[in-house]
């Protein structure tokens, strides 16, 4: 069942009411969008990244497919500034999927259209370029990325050039709120300038916006009742509690 922004807001507010006994706290709109965007969040890296080993990992099953599918993008990268081989990475950039470049080399013609390799992330602490085995290599089609404060790099000597590099990532999700019902005006986020009006709903499929607003009243319910040690839990992804 999909619900808008304004329908989890009232699911919100009757199970919080629900759980609360009745006495139901004078939660602000601000209040409520702010942890149905916290429980957006965690879900989200619930499935792309669980810290527990327990966990099914995003694409391991159709349904963690699913459950956020319409995050997952993908977008040919621009180079940085004055950085040999290094791009930028999208603003709404959140977690790597996957990746591939299109390279060529003076010996091998393609009508400039380049040849398709893979693109392998790595650890900073490995010796990968080291090994003729795991370099980056325009023969092999490979070529070896690190993430770094500046974005994506590629690791690759002036053998050949990446003329094109193509990733698929998990984009953070629009801010949904309900501005419309707290102020005609709208109403600012902490620490930043840019005012919400209307409304925005939550951009993942509809089989999720439920188990959402159960993960945000039962962060509700921790925050108040000052349960710090189960909050921390539920940061780190333990949702066993909630089910």
């Amino acid at each position: 069942y999909i619900m808008n922004i304004k329908e989890m807001h009232y699911d919100f507010k009757m199970k919080f009411n629900k759980i609360d006994s009745q006495q139901f706290r004078n939660l602000q709109v601000p209040e409520i969008d702010w942890l149905l965007n916290e429980a957006q969040y965690l879900f989200i890296k619930n499935i792309a990244f669980p810290r527990k080993p327990s966990y099914t990992k995003f694409e391991q099953t159709q349904r963690t497919i699913d459950d956020i599918k319409t995050l997952v993008i993908s977008k040919s990268l621009n180079k940085v500034n004055n950085k040999a081989d290094t791009y930028s990475l999208p603003d709404n950039y959140l977690f790597y999927v996957d990746g591939f470049v299109k390279m060529t080399k003076e010996c091998c013609t393609n009508d400039n259209k380049g040849y398709k390799g893979d693109l392998i992330i790595r650890r900073h602490y490995t010796t990968f370029d080291n090994s003729p085995f795991d370099k980056s290599s325009f023969e092999w089609r490979v070529v070896n990325g690190l993430f770094n404060s500046d974005g994506l790099w590629l690791v690759k000597d002036d053998s050949f050039e990446v003329i094109e590099c193509t990733i698929t990532y998990i984009k953070k999700p629009l801010y949904m709120h309900n501005a419309e019902d707290f102020l005609a005006t709208g109403y600012k986020r902490p620490g930043i300038a840019t005012i919400l009006t209307g409304t925005q709903d939550c951009e993942l499929p509809e089989h999720t916006h439920s188990e959402i607003v159960d993960i945000a009243v039962y962060l509700a319910q921790i925050t108040v009742q000052d349960l710090s040690s189960q909050m921390a839990s539920v940061k780190i992804g333990n949702f066993d509690e909630i089910k």
